[in-house]
């Protein structure tokens, strides 16, 4: 029964390690939605939680209501920080307080995707517990810290947290279906295409040392194989290959001939980078308009017309997103939309352009159905790191996993990176007492699409 409240021990440990979940703990909808399942929480608090404008203060209010919502409560709570990828917190929570002590000096878990001697981020529970007044929810998630030694075995502490997310990928209702598919790509077909993800994590010591190990990056790649493969699409998860390796590999996947009977392809590539490439195990570049230009419509015949999706983790520069105090004041500005002629329309009196029997030959753009997510951003004066934690990878393929399993079902993906372009702007880092203190990221995409591109997952019409 809910009213007979929280256990004793089960309070005091929520109370315990209130400052460090206020910090850390990420609630969002799929956190919610497993304690939704199991009846911890009613629809009208699920709402209010998420209705809070930043995870800070959803964790404060979910931290108010557990220990008023019965004995199975911690347990379910737990149970959600699993399927979630947030196991440290679970781990901190049913720990012995003798234990506490025991957990200094570990290796830290966020770092940019730069090159080493950078300032790498550090979640909180890994120092002493500071004096903090527990009752005062705190304003950031991740601290940043000096990159310390590596410690024994602090590899495969980072990777305790490495738990799949069990909530499936959401199914789309025939009825979206049957009011979207006109408008839309074809995806109808199983496997919907081939997935490709290439994940550098170790990189050659000699050949690169100022590149340092991906730590996470291992988890990011199991990540994007389980989604991607409840998403129906055939997955090759390739790990740390030279920037010749990485050619090769992109160019034999190109030319897979099944491309013909499929209605799209999906590539991710996860190493360091600077603007503009990513970085081999050898520390040589591969450009990533090589890459774009191996799918383009000359070069990867069987996509044509089809949609293909990239997804690059990787810094596009050394620069550090301190971030800029909001002013109050309108949430938007409003300017006025800028109207352009189709230029296609300029040449449409000439019919010169025939083939030798005077049919018209139809002709495609050379680059064209791509979309791109990126982790960070390129702009005219600052391209920016990226941010990944070694227990529960990178921040852009948290909320692009995400996003996928919950929205994917009624949602085309332009719109799905809008929202992860969302959850990580809301993100920042905690370093008191230092230039990185609440630093920031911002992901970003380009897109050539010409039509809604849903993925319809998990429904197959029926002929």
């Amino acid at each position: 029964m809910l009213e007979c409240g929280m256990l004793d021990r089960d309070r005091q440990a929520l109370r315990r390690r209130s400052a460090v979940l206020c910090k850390q703990l990420v609630v969002d909808e799929l956190l919610i939605q497993s304690l939704l399942a199991d009846d911890i929480l009613t629809e009208s608090m699920a709402e209010e939680i998420l209705a809070d404008q930043t995870s800070q203060k959803r964790s404060w209010r979910l931290l108010l209501l557990l220990p008023k919502r019965g004995p199975r409560a911690f347990s379910s709570f737990c149970s959600a920080l699993r399927e979630t990828q947030q196991q440290h917190l679970c781990d901190l929570l049913t720990q012995s307080p003798e234990r506490e002590t025991q957990v200094d000096n570990i290796e830290p878990e966020e770092e940019p995707e730069g090159k080493s001697g950078r300032l790498v981020m550090e979640r909180p529970e890994k120092k002493r517990e500071r004096s903090v007044d527990s009752s005062l929810p705190l304003p950031t998630q991740e601290e940043v810290s000096p990159k310390r030694l590596r410690t024994q075995d602090s590899m495969e502490f980072s990777l305790d947290a490495d738990s799949p997310i069990t909530t499936p990928v959401l199914p789309c209702a025939p009825d979206f279906y049957l009011s979207h598919c006109q408008q839309s790509y074809r995806m109808t077909s199983s496997p919907r295409g081939f997935a490709l993800v290439i994940s550098n994590v170790t990189f050659d010591s000699h050949a690169a040392p100022e590149l340092d190990p991906r730590k996470g990056g291992e988890v990011d790649d199991e990540v994007l194989r389980k989604v991607f493969t409840e998403l129906d699409y055939l997955v090759a998860v390739h790990r740390d290959l030279t920037a010749q390796g990485m050619r090769t590999c992109i160019e034999s996947f190109c030319r897979r001939p099944e491309h013909r009977t499929v209605d799209s392809c999906v590539v991710c590539l996860l190493s360091h980078g600077v603007d503009g490439a990513v970085y081999g195990t050898d520390g040589q570049l591969l450009q990533l308009d090589w890459v774009f230009e191996a799918f383009d419509n000359a070069h990867c015949p069987l996509l044509q017309n089809k949609p293909k999706m990239f997804f690059i983790q990787a810094c596009r520069g050394d620069e550090m997103d301190c971030g800029v105090e909001q002013i109050d004041g309108p949430a938007r500005t409003s300017s006025p939309s800028c109207e352009q002629r189709d230029a296609g329309r300029e040449g449409q009196g000439d019919s010169r352009q025939r083939g030798d029997l005077g049919r018209p030959r139809i002709k495609l753009p050379q680059r064209s159905d791509m979309i791109c997510g990126f982790a960070s951003l390129k702009g005219q004066r600052i391209c920016t790191a990226a941010m990944r934690n070694t227990k529960r990878g990178s921040w852009f393929i948290q909320e692009l996993n995400t996003a996928l399993r919950l929205h994917a079902r009624d949602t085309h993906l332009a719109d799905i990176l809008v929202q992860v372009n969302g959850r990580i702007k809301e993100r920042e880092g905690y370093a008191p007492g230092t230039a990185h203190h609440r630093c920031k990221e911002m992901s970003e995409f380009t897109s050539s699409l010409c039509k809604d591109l849903y993925l319809f997952p998990k429904y197959q019409p029926q002929y």
